[in-house]
């Protein structure tokens, strides 16, 4: 399915807390629908301004009955400040949807396990969506360094939740590779920090339980055709992690 590029109408954009931000817009084109795993190229300033390139964002939720994509997302430097400071009623152009996604299909009648570290959790929630709405309740496993954001909103999809944090303020105090056991799933699907993932890529293989690992390298155009977000797998080689990712299997990255 082909990227669309259009300007789309901002409906809600708010803070969770003082990095991380919650933004709804209108995506009306059915035809070209989000899955859950897939992203966008997003932009509010002009090409002649700084910076330069888009911003590519996971999408967290697609509501097919209200025509609404969200993305939750950090607010990390000049781009996603200036998306951070966009009001209800300005304009937000989307360049997507783009990228894989997960193979929800492939998923059914398996026991799945979702792990999610930090931002890395936004891409997770449609994914638990889309397998509840199949009749699957997958479990989910959160790691923050403090507090934690969204943790309610898996509750409805999932069979449980558990949160771990650095801090230990919140949930149990230590690493979310402590919270499950990989030999109790049949699948792991897994976003997050790059040591998180290898950490539990590395823990799958030895249970010999399938992993997918959703990659967050930085992009440029989010279509293949500069190759700047090139990663060597083991399997395939050299790939576009915007063309051929962002889900790939986490032994051909990690293993």
């Amino acid at each position: 399915m082909r990227a669309v590029n259009c300007d789309c109408k901002v409906l809600e954009n708010i803070r969770l807390n003082d990095t991380i931000c919650m933004l709804k817009a209108e995506w009306t084109d059915q035809e070209h629908a989000p899955k859950a795993g897939q992203f966008y190229m997003l932009r509010c300033w002009r090409q002649d301004e700084a910076p330069l390139l888009s911003r590519p964002i996971s999408v967290h939720e697609w509501d097919e009955a209200a025509n609404t994509v969200t993305f939750l997302y950090e607010v990390r430097g000049e781009g996603t400040q200036k998306i951070a400071a966009l009001k209800a009623g300005e304009l937000l152009n989307l360049t997507g949807p783009a990228g894989n996604g997960w193979p929800v299909d492939q998923l059914l009648g398996k026991k799945v396990a979702l792990v999610g570290g930090g931002i890395g959790t936004a891409p997770l929630y449609q994914l638990a969506k889309e397998l509840a709405a199949k009749g699957e309740k997958p479990s989910y496993f959160a790691g923050f360094r403090d507090e934690p954001y969204r943790m309610e909103a898996f509750e409805p999809f999932c069979a449980c939740t558990a949160l771990a944090t650095d801090s230990g303020r919140f949930g149990y105090h230590g690493l979310v590779t402590e919270l499950f056991d990989a030999k109790e799933y049949d699948v792991i699907c897994c976003c997050g920090p790059t040591p998180m993932m290898k950490a539990v890529t590395k823990l799958a293989l030895e249970a010999g339980t399938e992993i997918l690992v959703s990659l967050e390298n930085k992009m440029a155009c989010g279509i293949g055709a500069c190759l700047g977000c090139t990663c060597h797998t083991k399997k395939s080689g050299a790939i576009s992690v915007c063309k051929q990712g962002p889900v790939l299997k986490g032994e051909d990255v990690y293993g």
